[in-house]
């Protein structure tokens, strides 16, 4: 059975050069999953490699110093590594990318997209809607369409956007500033929201919320009797307040029902880690993460514009409008009672 070694580039702004299904004969100790981790205090690198072979190891080739003392090899096994996200997260290269970490990887220039509308009473606070513009372009000559993935936030932004601008043309503009960001590179590990939370356009403590738009559009397999659904995950995390706000703003206005599944902190999955989002709620800033789950379709060709519920979209499109809404035009700025 050949063994296949993966890896993603997950907090440098690079992409990996990906390759087939390739045998590694060189070096005996390869993995099913490796992932690059930027160390970021000593700027280097740790390759996290996970098979069922590696119960209990974390130390390198032999011959080589501890793994962890070196910030270099560490050796997971295949079920530890699955809750980190496992086929869904990590990508395909070369085997011989390991013999040389910089082999196999090309600097690339990707841009976030941002538009904003300033507040009338606030402009200093920043409400941020964010969803991701990139998926997995061509492999293998396939295109992988996205349009849940993320296609569906990234439409629901611009609704949202034009909703906003009109109620700004017609002198009803919210009170605080609204920050539509459209980043790049999440599938290559969450890199546009983190070089945003790094290099803010606007200072992060004067950011009150980030409401993250990641898979709107599809109905998953738990929900197919009852669609009037969508997870919410990630709004009781750092604010009470934000997670009532949004209980509220539903019942007042859409009555879906909210699905809490994937907020749970055991939850092996642990989506709340794994969008735009999560790189606000670093900083302490209190964050929505809106998602209909993962089909038959996700990061496949097939995730087509033809399969998405479009009165599903429109309605959650109308729950994160009228709850940034709320947010943006409160007297107060959300509290943050659970900061970690």
């Amino acid at each position: 059975m050949k063994k296949l070694i993966y890896a993603a580039c997950a907090l440098t702004l690079t992409s990996c050069g990906a390759g087939k299904e390739t045998a590694n004969k060189n070096v005996d100790y390869s993995a099913k999953y490796a992932k690059t981790i930027t160390a970021k205090d000593l700027g280097k690198h740790l390759f996290i490699y996970a098979s069922d072979e590696f119960e209990g190891r974390n130390t390198g080739e032999p011959g080589q110093k501890k793994a962890v003392e070196y910030l270099k090899n560490f050796y997971i096994s295949q079920g530890i590594a699955s809750p980190l996200g496992g086929d869904d997260y990590f990508q395909e290269v070369p085997s011989e990318y390991l013999s040389n970490n910089r082999r196999g990887m090309q600097l690339k220039d990707s841009e976030n997209v941002v538009a904003y509308i300033k507040g009338t009473e606030k402009p200093d606070e920043i409400v941020v809607i964010s969803a991701h513009l990139d998926h997995e372009g061509v492999k293998d000559g396939k295109i992988y369409n996205g349009a849940d993935d993320d296609g569906s936030g990234t439409v629901t932004i611009l609704e949202i956007a034009e909703a906003f601008k009109k109620a700004a043309d017609a002198g009803k503009g919210p009170k605080r500033s609204i920050l539509f960001l459209h980043v790049t590179g999440e599938e290559k590990g969450l890199l546009g929201s983190k070089y945003y939370t790094e290099n803010p356009i606007f200072p992060l403590a004067n950011t009150v919320t980030d409401l993250n738009i990641d898979m709107v559009g599809r109905i998953d397999d738990r929900h197919k009797e009852d669609p009037n659904y969508v997870y919410l995950i990630g709004s009781d995390k750092l604010s009470t307040e934000l997670h009532n706000i949004s209980e509220e703003v539903n019942k007042k206005y859409m009555n879906i029902n909210l699905d809490y599944k994937y907020n749970d902190e055991n939850d092996p999955n642990r989506f709340y880690y794994r969008s735009d989002h999560y790189n606000f709620a670093k900083h302490n800033i209190p964050i929505i993460f809106y998602f209909n789950g993962t089909h038959a379709d996700y990061h496949q060709p097939t995730d087509t514009p033809d399969k998405i519920n479009y009165e599903l979209l429109e309605n959650r499109a109308r729950l994160v409008f009228h709850t940034a809404w709320e947010v943006a035009n409160r007297e107060a700025r959300l509290v943050v009672d659970k900061a970690e």
